[in-house]
């Protein structure tokens, strides 16, 4: 039987963690961090190495690495959310590249601190495969490819299909684009990891303390007021659920399931003996990937957004969101057909009005905050980490003057606008996917070119 929710298999997998005290009253600190995932530890991490005698507390709603950190597909890649193009206009290409170049060191960057930590994340850096399986798709991934292989530091290369099914044996796969700047983790084995390091560096990390408000120089709680000057925000999909911060980001869904272990026989006749992570050129993209002990991990979109911008909590996923991904996990894959699905869940991640992350901080409030990844933080987590400790710090560095930081956006519509949005969107590309998959050929529907726009893709 498929365990449903229960926050992730991630979690399940290796227990969760032992429950850290919350906060019991009032605190004065140098610096309050909102949120335990990747972000907030990433920062406390680097903030710590370089301030050793700074006073950081970091306080989370529940445990650390309960959301997105702890629920996501385990790649470590170094996608820029938004993509290259958006900053040429006001800060020139030369900055659009060097945003890509910090993202490619950012992947070795984790995986060097987590060598460092001794932090066992089952890391395999085997690069990100992206295959087409229909002429549309084909088509794309090519316009892809041509739009990307002109930009220093993507490095990608457009795979034949016996190429790109030599690395993956994905079922009627017609070509495939590759880059090597990419590995697979286990989210939780890395935000837990993440965790005991910041703790054992001095960080004092708060659970079970839900944050209501943050205010210049305050941050008020359920368990008493925090006071610090330098308060930061890395609450991603969570944020909707503070005041004033309703229509920041929007909080966007996302599902996974995981099989039950694969024989020999089925790796035999796949591959993926390099564990590349793995997607698609859908319009309703997918994402996996080849675990430590040999199950695959697949996720996608399920119900993406529920109306008011509520926040998903126990992971639950709907039983046609499950149907969707097994059939498209079989159709990638026949051999699997029979195989058990052990673990349903979902979670969510931080979509701004233009699809584009950032990082922000204010010297005269004292406030600052970044996300916004749109399921690429695993990686961009690590680069705002570093950028809000030089900001902080008042360092002028090559991060600091990366084109995201202090990129800003427009807050999303209200309701029902949002909804009506997001359902127009996610209607039109499944549409336009049932179409190409029935016919071959790309779809023509005018709904979903107006959906690219409205998504920012």
């Amino acid at each position: 039987m498929t365990r449903n929710g229960d926050v992730s298999f991630w979690w399940r997998q290796i227990g969760r963690p032992a429950p850290r005290g919350p906060l019991s009253g009032d605190l004065q600190t140098d610096v309050a961090i909102v949120g335990a995932g990747y972000t907030g530890l990433w920062t406390a991490y680097y903030l710590k190495k370089a301030a050793p005698d700074m006073r950081i507390a970091v306080l989370e709603s529940r445990f650390a690495g309960f959301g997105a950190s702890g629920r996501n597909g385990g790649w470590l890649t170094n996608s820029v959310t938004g993509g290259l193009a958006q900053y040429v206009p006001k800060h020139g290409k030369q900055a659009a590249i060097a945003q890509q170049e910090a993202m490619n060191r950012s992947v070795d960057e984790v995986i060097r601190v987590a060598g460092e930590e001794r932090i066992d994340a089952d890391i395999r850096k085997g690069g990100e495969l992206t295959v087409a399986y229909t002429p549309a798709q084909a088509k794309r991934l090519e316009a892809n490819f041509a739009a990307q292989r002109d930009w220093p530091g993507t490095d990608v290369k457009l795979l034949s299909a016996s190429e790109s099914s030599a690395r993956v044996g994905v079922a009627g796969t017609l070509s495939g684009l590759w880059h090597p700047h990419c590995a697979r983790i286990h989210p939780a084995k890395l935000v837990a990891g993440l965790a005991q390091a910041v703790e054992a560096s001095g960080v004092a990390i708060y659970e079970d303390t839900h944050v209501e408000r943050i205010q210049p120089g305050r941050v008020e709680t359920t368990r008493g007021t925090v006071r610090a000057d330098r308060i930061l925000r890395a609450t991603e999909g969570f944020t909707a659920n503070l005041k004033g911060e309703h229509r920041t980001w929007l909080p966007m869904n996302s599902s996974m399931i995981v099989t039950a272990p694969l024989p020999a026989a089925f790796w035999d006749e796949v591959g993926w003996a390099e564990y590349d992570t793995l997607g698609d050129f859908a319009h309703v993209y997918m994402y996996a990937q080849r675990t430590e002990d040999d199950r695959i991990a697949f996720g996608g979109r399920g119900v993406p957004y529920r109306y008011g911008s509520r926040v998903d909590m126990d992971g639950r996923t709907q039983d046609v969101t499950i149907r969707r991904l097994r059939d498209l996990l079989v159709r990638f894959f026949p051999a699997a057909r029979d195989v058990d699905i052990d673990h349903a869940w979902s979670g969510v991640l931080g979509v701004p009005r233009d699809w584009s992350a950032g990082v922000h901080y204010d010297r005269t409030t004292g406030l600052g905050s970044a996300g916004g990844y749109v399921g690429t933080g695993v990686t961009t987590t690590n680069l705002a980490g570093r950028t809000l400790t030089d900001l902080i710090l008042g360092r002028d560095s090559d991060l600091t003057r990366l084109p995201w930081t202090s990129h800003r956006t427009r807050r999303w519509e209200p309701e029902p606008l949002r909804w009506l949005a997001v359902q127009g969107i996610y209607g039109a590309y499944r549409a336009a996917d049932n179409t190409e998959n029935r016919s071959g050929r790309p779809s023509t529907s005018p709904l979903a070119r107006i959906a690219d726009l409205v998504s920012g893709r």
